[in-house]
């Protein structure tokens, strides 16, 4: 999963912009129109996906090279 940061780098962001796309018409349907909050909302699902994705791949490729560079250190101390 973390084989990719750029790819996982990619979801992140498209995930935070449905997300934050979704919450703003939330926000403008509870102003104006409240049948705009049920598109928000679905708008809002695949934005938390997409970003949870790409955090975890984020993630997961931060942990690896910590482990990586923790079994360097150990390597060079025999």
């Amino acid at each position: 999963m973390g084989s990719q940061p750029h790819k996982s780098w990619q979801h992140f962001k498209l995930g935070l912009v449905l997300f934050a796309g979704g919450a703003g018409l939330i926000l403008y349907g509870a102003q104006a129109t409240p049948l705009l909050q049920l598109p928000g909302l679905i708008l809002m699902l695949p934005g938390i996906f997409f970003a949870a994705k790409g955090y975890l791949g984020i993630f997961a490729n931060r942990f690896a090279q910590t482990l990586k560079a923790s079994e360097r250190f150990r390597d060079q101390g025999k």
